[in-house]
């Protein structure tokens, strides 16, 4: 039987990793998926780069167009990213009746559903298990793997850059600025983080996931997205002397109003097997009702580990090609005509709404009754507090100092309440500086 003919878009990092692993593993694959698998074309900007990569083993062309346009090729993968062209190619590759493979978590979580309504017309398929978490297959385990049980809530770390920077500043007591630097040094942040430290990665692969837990259409404006360049080692520190640590977190829940979906730094208790996944590894937790709690782990991120993902889609690919399309996993693990619209049934709840726990920074006049007035306010405002820690005021500011920190563990509240009450507190005359809030998740 003739291999199923791929058309590469874009031969960079995760490119070329799927080009050596197809090439390296050809019969380990061919055997899985019953038909060789071939990459017959690659469209890449830097042709002279891209045949130093293939050789003679591919035909390299400077448009994408050209593989799209090609009646030979029966899957085109897209790696080039962003939301711009990539969008335009992937709905003429689908138009032209191409199975697509994607890693652009970007693209999926903006325009997820108006491109999998076209592919569902198209009959064909649209695949991204390396949108989310580079080589860990947790697409695969959310839509087919988990099938069974009402997803009650996921959550995880799923950015390396910000996960390897709050692994450097708790072990090596420095502020973010210091560990960003280093982290660009290393590689392991790009030149313009902005994407990575302000979370919004995170919740690209967060919305993702929520849709294919939930049932409901990507809504990536709906997320409450919140990065770690606010974190001061101060925070860290502290943090782990009350038994968390700190770590960047994606999180989707099903309420009984809705659906949360936000990214922020949280505490996490210490004994929790996330809470100790360092450096750039990523993991997610899982749990539905029937399994319990589930936790995938693996790195999110690098050439090969990433085209696993890929190439793990083009086995799917290639044993579903001559399948019923009516017959296929659909892309959001519900049956079309059964998600729920946007905003109705299941609605993403505004942050306001979110129920949680938080510490609380609160840098204070050493003064006596600071700390009732305080939680005096706390207390009047409904929120139930479950520890407190005040530091010695020479431990803060050195020998002599007039200044303190008050830590505040809360039990769960609303965050609009919340925002009342730090209000409230922030505008009293011995609160020295603004107040540092993180949320806190059990994860239990």
């Amino acid at each position: 039987m003739k291999p199923i003919q791929v058309g590469l878009l874009g031969i960079g990092t995760v490119g070329s990793g799927v080009f050596n692993v197809l090439q390296r593993n050809q019969e380990e694959i061919h055997r899985r998926a019953g038909r060789g698998i071939e990459i017959a074309m690659v469209a890449d900007l830097d042709a002279e780069r891209a045949r130093s990569i293939v050789g003679d083993k591919a035909r390299v062309v400077g448009d994408a167009r050209e593989v799209i346009a090609n009646p030979e090729i029966d899957i085109v993968v897209e790696l080039i990213g962003g939301y711009g062209i990539a969008k335009q190619l992937v709905l003429e590759a689908v138009a032209a009746g191409k199975h697509v493979v994607t890693a652009n978590k970007a693209l999926l979580a903006v325009h997820g559903t108006e491109i999998f309504k076209a592919a569902a017309e198209k009959g064909v398929v649209v695949a991204y298990e390396a949108a989310v978490a580079g080589g860990i297959p947790i697409i695969k385990a959310l839509r087919e793997g988990l099938a069974a049980n009402q997803i009650q809530w996921v959550a995880g770390i799923i950015n390396g850059t910000t996960n390897f920077i709050l692994s450097e500043m708790r072990d090596k007591g420095l502020d973010f600025d210091v560990v960003l630097k280093e982290a660009q040094r290393l590689g392991y942040a790009e030149a313009d983080p902005t994407f990575d430290i302000e979370g919004v990665d995170a919740a690209h692969k967060a919305t993702i996931m929520s849709a294919i837990a939930f049932g409901i259409p990507v809504q990536f404006d709906k997320a409450y997205v919140e990065g770690i360049t606010k974190l001061a080692a101060t925070d860290i520190r502290y943090a782990e002397q009350l038994g968390y640590r700190i770590k960047l977190l994606g999180i989707t829940k099903r309420m009984d109003k809705g659906v949360e979906l936000r990214v922020h730094p949280s505490l996490v208790p210490a004994k929790r097997l996330i809470a100790n996944v360092e450096g750039a590894m990523n993991a997610v937790v899982v749990h539905g009702d029937a399994v319990g709690t589930t936790l995938y782990y693996g790195k999110g991120a690098g050439s090969e580990p990433t085209a696993s993902a890929v190439i793990a889609d083009l086995v799917d690919i290639t044993r579903l090609i001559e399948a019923d399309p009516t017959h296929r996993v659909p892309p959001l693990a519900f049956q079309s005509h059964t998600l729920r619209e946007a905003g109705q049934d299941l609605p993403v709840l505004p942050m306001a709404e979110v129920v949680t726990s938080y510490y609380l920074r609160i840098r204070v006049a050493d003064e006596a009754g600071v700390l009732a007035r305080i939680t005096g306010i706390l207390a009047g405002g409904g929120i139930s507090i479950d520890a407190v820690l005040q530091r010695e005021a020479d431990e803060v500011g050195g020998e002599g100092s007039t200044q303190t920190d008050l830590i505040i563990l809360t039990h769960d509240t609303r965050e609009g309440d919340m925002d009342a009450v730090l209000a409230q507190i922030q505008g009293l005359p011995t609160v020295l500086a603004p107040i540092t809030r993180i949320r806190k998740e059990e994860l239990n």
